[in-house]
């Protein structure tokens, strides 16, 4: 567990912090004592300390300006000069606990931000020219700062432009299909629809002011407080008291809504996660990397959440069960579409151990599917993934299947715990995993149970939103050569463990200062090597729409490093006849698969979408360009109406229970149907059917 931080700050050194020195804007005493808490308990807790020096200083210097202004829409560059001056200062300031930087732009900020708010009503008073040849960069972080008002006008004028513009299109495209309906429907002008669009958008700016009024000068300086928690890695957070609540709400399960975890992707709610068993999970349209620009209730017109804080925009996604919420996302090629969710409880059933029967030419085999590792420590007799996989083995031996296809993708991991356990039901006794504290040599976790649940052929499946705990079985399958890992490139690639600290614990005031999340060990195989950014690169690597996508650990901010520890003692499994001709088979089947093939090209053209940042603001260019886009996905439809020979049922235990219950045979009717469409599942099932056991290991032992 956490190495444990007993020492209280004394309570004469906090007392003396409120008195300790000046600063402009007299900060409130507790931000001074927050502060060097933070830089205790980081510096003496986190895994891998930064020096907090003028490099240390800069980079939070950079991220706190770009955290206020990412779009480069209030501050002006004479702003950026002045703040210059605290660029190798900060890291003194946190150590003399003074909050002179923060406050300076803390202020200016409030002072442009203000400013703005006549910007764009003024703008938004005159028609716009959609005839012009204009673009807009949306790639801010190569953007200059305006040197002056009136470029810093024109910055406004393209983005309300392009706000506008997208309304327009959208209120052209349902114009047209009105007269498609009804050949008698009497178009709108355009000049009517460019009057309509840009009162939206006058409207959408004017809601989202309200909403930035609203933020406390508590949310921005805890903004500031995070750059510098995050400046030592991407998982280190600091929760203020309000968001900590948040946060255990989170934990403890309680999800209604879409069952969608979302981030914040500059000016864009992003989504990073689609919960098994979800509403959108279930819809199926929404996916992971879609960009949520505009939300509607039923019926009502859309809220433009572009810009909005993430709280406010999970506000208007969240809702009660049975309610509809209609997402506008940009996918990630480029294409704008409407998808309908209807509002539901995420049930835990969906989150457990689920399996499928699969016919392949006359033989049996078997596909589980483990969404997460999941175990209750408050509740002993809990179910947890560890027994209910276990449980699912021995139901599916009975029915004789030949070989396994263990299916983690998007399983974002869970308990250390149960991947040991996991891990011990496919091995005899051994080690899985290395975990290391700061400063101390790595722990050996080993699996100490000698029976084998399970000892024939395995493949487990895996793609790029694999991670932690899935990557720390699949690396231990891998290394033992117990199985075949197939999927993505490799895996999410995160290989650190967090523990939340209460911040409470370290001073005897009566404030409550919130609570770090902190990064306070790290993962690395029984090989040695850490799955910290490299993740598990797959035995076989099938291309999928990730391959070239900017997404895993090694594309956040500050990645904590790949490194190497001893290896542990272990012997490989080596009961398989042909797990090398195996593997290679299917390397050369997956190279000649005109599906796969196209599956690569639709990759990189996907990669090449992301790294677009031109907007047209031209109506006939913008046409053009999204019609392109269409036209260019149009190439890929295939992809999606792929479908295969094999047959899925539930196993024999389950069938009462659905015959009981419609829901939960609604259910699994919906992931067969999905898995029979698998090319992914399908190959894992060739590599499958190959493998050989070798004749004298086949004995599972009890």
């Amino acid at each position: 567990m956490i190495r444990k931080f007993k020492i209280l700050l004394p309570l004469f050194f906090v007392v003396s912090l409120f008195t300790s020195f000046q600063t402009v804007a007299n900060p409130d005493p507790k931000d001074k004592i927050l502060l060097t808490i933070l830089k205790y308990v980081l510096t003496e807790g986190h895994y891998e300390p930064h020096e907090i020096n003028d490099a240390f200083s800069e980079r939070i210097y950079f991220d706190f300006l770009d955290r206020l202004d990412p779009a480069k829409r209030y501050f002006l560059q004479s702003d950026v000069d002045e703040f210059s001056k605290y660029k190798t200062q900060i890291d003194d300031q946190i150590n003399n606990k003074d909050l002179t930087f923060f406050f300076t732009v803390y202020e200016r900020f409030k002072q442009r931000t203000n400013e703005s708010k006549n910007y764009y009503q003024e703008i938004l008073k005159h028609p716009f020219d959609f005839s012009k040849d204009e673009i807009l960069d949306v790639d801010y972080e190569k953007a200059p700062y305006a040197t002056n008002k009136n470029q810093l006008l024109n910055v406004w004028h393209k983005q309300l432009k392009f706000n506008t513009l997208s309304r327009l299109y959208d209120k052209l495209t349902d114009e047209e299909d009105k007269k498609k309906e009804d050949a008698s429907y009497v178009m709108k002008s355009i000049n009517e629809l460019e009057k309509e669009s840009r009162e939206a958008t006058r409207i959408g700016m004017k809601e989202s002011f309200e909403r930035f009024d609203e933020l406390t000068y508590s949310d921005w300086f805890s903004t500031f407080i995070n750059c510098i928690a995050e400046e030592f890695d991407p998982h280190t957070t600091y929760f203020d008291p309000s968001v900590k609540k948040r946060f255990d709400i989170s934990m403890a399960g309680k999800l209604e809504g879409i069952g969608a975890r979302l981030q914040k992707k500059n000016d864009y709610t992003k989504v990073s996660e689609l919960i098994s068993g979800g509403p959108a999970w279930k819809q199926g349209e929404l996916e992971v990397g879609d960009l949520i620009t505009k939300v509607a209730q039923g019926d009502e017109d859309p809220v433009d959440i572009v810009g909005m804080r993430l709280d406010d925009a999970i506000e208007y996604i969240k809702g009660k069960k049975g309610t509809e919420v209609r997402l506008t996302v940009k996918k990630v090629d480029g294409t704008i579409k409407e998808i309908s969710i209807i509002r539901d409880v995420v049930e835990l059933e969906e989150t457990f151990v689920k399996s499928s029967i699969v016919k392949k030419e006359g033989r049996t085999f078997g596909v589980i599917h483990l969404p997460k590792f999941y175990i209750d420590f408050d509740e002993k007799n809990f179910r947890n993934s560890a027994t209910d996989m276990e449980q699912e083995i021995e139901r599916l031996k009975k029915e004789n299947v030949e070989g396994l296809v263990l299916d983690l993708r998007n399983n974002g991991g869970g308990s250390l715990q149960t991947a040991i356990e996991i891990t011990g039901l496919f091995i005899d006794k051994g080690p899985v995993v290395q975990v290391k504290y700061r400063d101390r040599a790595p722990d050996i976790k080993k699996d100490k149970n000698s029976k084998i649940q399970w000892d024939g052929p395995l493949v487990v499946l895996v793609n790029e939103l694999s991670a932690s705990a899935s990557e720390i079985f699949a690396a231990a399958m891998q290394d033992y050569k117990r199985a075949v890992i197939i999927g993505g490139k490799q895996t999410y690639g995160k290989g650190t463990v967090q523990s939340v600290l209460d911040l409470n614990r370290y001073h005897s005031l009566k404030e409550d200062f919130g609570a770090l999340k902190m990064t306070i060990q790290k993962f690395y195989r029984i090989n040695g090597g850490s799955t910290q950014l490299e993740g598990v690169h797959s035995d076989i690597m099938l291309p999928d729409r990730f391959t070239y996508m900017e997404i895993g650990e090694r594309d956040l901010e500050n990645p904590l490093k790949f490194d190497k520890v001893p290896q542990a003692n272990y012997s490989l499994w080596n009961n398989y006849q042909n797990y090398d001709t195996a593997i290679n088979n299917s390397k050369k089947r997956v190279a000649n698969n005109h599906y796969f093939k196209l599956i690569n090209q639709n990759a990189k053209w996907l990669k090449k979408s992301q790294d677009d940042t031109i907007i047209y603001l031209n109506l006939n260019e913008y046409k053009k360009d999204i019609e392109n886009n269409k036209n260019e996905s149009l190439k890929y439809k295939s992809i999606r109406n792929y479908t295969t020979n094999l047959t899925f049922n539930s196993p024999l235990y389950e069938k009462p229970l659905i015959e009981s219950d419609k829901d939960l045979a609604e259910k699994r009717e919906t992931w067969h149907k999905n898995l029979k469409k698998d090319i992914y599942v399908e190959e894992a099932l060739n590599v499958l059917s190959e493998l050989k056991i070798k004749p004298q290991h086949h004995l599972v032992k009890n």
